[in-house]
């Protein structure tokens, strides 16, 4: 008699979660864009502009403390989009693929070309002018955007390839991070960020002891978070370093876990048991309780934050972004927008820069023998994907919002971040059809 089938578990599959909710998020983050270019360029441009100076707060004592909703969206919601970023790079730094020397070198490498060459690219048309302070905006990479067209070529794309470049998006995150808390904070107040630094020292502490309870690490968290806007480092630097406290592992051994697993289920299957027999038998409602628990303690508390949070990321949060910041009045001005060399440089160093980048950096740890292709991925494929991560999008329109002061700056930005993401999502995607094709 033939051995039963036992059903194969779906490899990655932690991977292909996030993958899928990436991906399914940037339909959302497309339509958001849509509708804010179409609302700022109508005759309701407006209200638009209303909603965005629309103000939200608190009244304390006759004091009125307040943020525009436009504030709230990039200060506030963003935040937590931040925080869900730490969560990824700490887990890649300590269990994924940037965890291993071997393994890290090719992802780092081509990120870093992507983040160098753009950036230089961008200087050579802009030093020296007002416009020179926005070198940082073509070096980032939108891992919603990239990864929802790389979905698009369906199961021919390579894992190695989604996983290549979803390692190289989030070395890009942390370098815009990096950038961001550097050389995007104009003043710094030391007490309130002594305060932020003395309560995630707190959340750190409070951590490794193992204390629990939501009660404890929500108003901690909130207060990191306003210590951080006051002292003048912008306040989403605070979602990645309160990332970088969650713990990635279980906080109890397999053997144990395994035990206490083994144990409550030989018990339940002894006892009667029913959908409602727990109810009445506190024998039973202890062991379920006791398995919820063991499963509970060995899921570590990272990666359970970050699949808790990645919907709201994807489906809210970054689409209200792209709502409330992609609405660009052209009123009869886009030609002279597009010819700003601010604009020339963000399309250049996005389009242009990326893929000499990281196709170059790529091929240089290669041939050096430092970092190996992964497995079934081809030059011609990391070439396709560097195409790809020139859509630059929520993390360059973010970045150009904190270099830049005056609207015409920030509108030739915005259209360079727009027209240079658009080329790169749909070159990007026939390339790598081709490139697919032909492997």
């Amino acid at each position: 008699m033939a051995a039963p089938t036992v059903p194969v578990p779906e490899p990655h599959g932690a991977f292909a979660r996030f993958f899928r909710s990436e991906a399914a998020g940037s339909v959302l983050l497309l339509a958001a864009t849509a509708t804010a270019l179409a609302w700022a360029n109508s005759p309701w441009a407006g209200s638009y502009a209303d909603l965005l100076h629309a103000h939200l707060g608190v009244s304390w004592h006759g004091s009125v403390h307040a943020l525009s909703l436009h504030h709230w969206v990039n200060d506030g919601l963003m935040a937590v989009f931040f925080f869900v970023v730490g969560l990824e790079i700490k887990r890649e730094l300590v269990v994924g693929q940037l965890s291993s020397l071997r393994s890290a070198v090719l992802p780092v490498a081509a990120a870093l070309g992507g983040l160098l060459v753009p950036a230089a690219l961008y200087l050579v048309l802009n030093a020296g002018g007002p416009g020179a302070r926005g070198w940082g905006i073509p070096m980032a990479t939108d891992i919603a955007f990239a990864l929802g067209v790389l979905a698009l070529l369906g199961p021919r794309v390579p894992l190695g390839l989604k996983v290549f470049l979803t390692a190289l998006a989030i070395v890009d995150d942390l370098g815009a991070v990096f950038v961001i808390s550097v050389f995007y904070t104009d003043q710094i107040h030391l007490l309130p960020l002594l305060v932020a630094g003395g309560l995630a020292g707190l959340l750190f502490l409070l951590a490794r002891l193992k204390v629990r309870g939501i009660a404890v690490y929500v108003p901690l968290s909130l207060a990191v978070w306003m210590a951080t806007l006051l002292s003048g480092v912008h306040a989403t630097v605070a979602g990645v370093v309160l990332a970088m406290i969650v713990p990635v592992r279980a906080r109890i051994e397999p053997g144990r876990f395994l035990g206490a697993v083994r144990q409550r289920l030989s018990e339940l299957e002894g006892a009667q048991l029913s959908r409602e027999s727990m109810v009445s038998d506190k024998a039973q409602l202890a062991s379920i309780e006791e398995l919820h628990d063991a499963a509970a303690r060995f899921l570590p508390a990272g990666i359970a934050l970050e699949h808790a949070l990645h919907p709201w990321t994807a489906y809210c949060i970054l689409p209200l972004f792209a709502l409330f910041n992609a609405g660009v009045d052209l009123g009869g001005e886009a030609a002279s927008l597009l010819s700003s060399p601010v604009s020339l440089g963000i399309i250049v160093g996005l389009f242009v820069g990326k893929q000499l980048g990281i196709t170059l950096a790529s091929w240089v740890a290669i041939r050096a023998g430092a970092a190996d292709l992964p497995e079934g991925v081809t030059l011609g494929q990391v070439w396709g994907a560097s195409v790809l991560a020139g859509i630059g999008f929520t993390m360059s329109i973010f970045v150009g919002g904190l270099a830049f002061v005056d609207p015409a700056l920030v509108a030739a930005a915005k259209v360079g971040i727009l027209l240079a993401s658009a080329l790169a999502g749909i070159l990007g995607y026939a390339s790598l059809r081709l490139v697919l094709r032909r492997a």
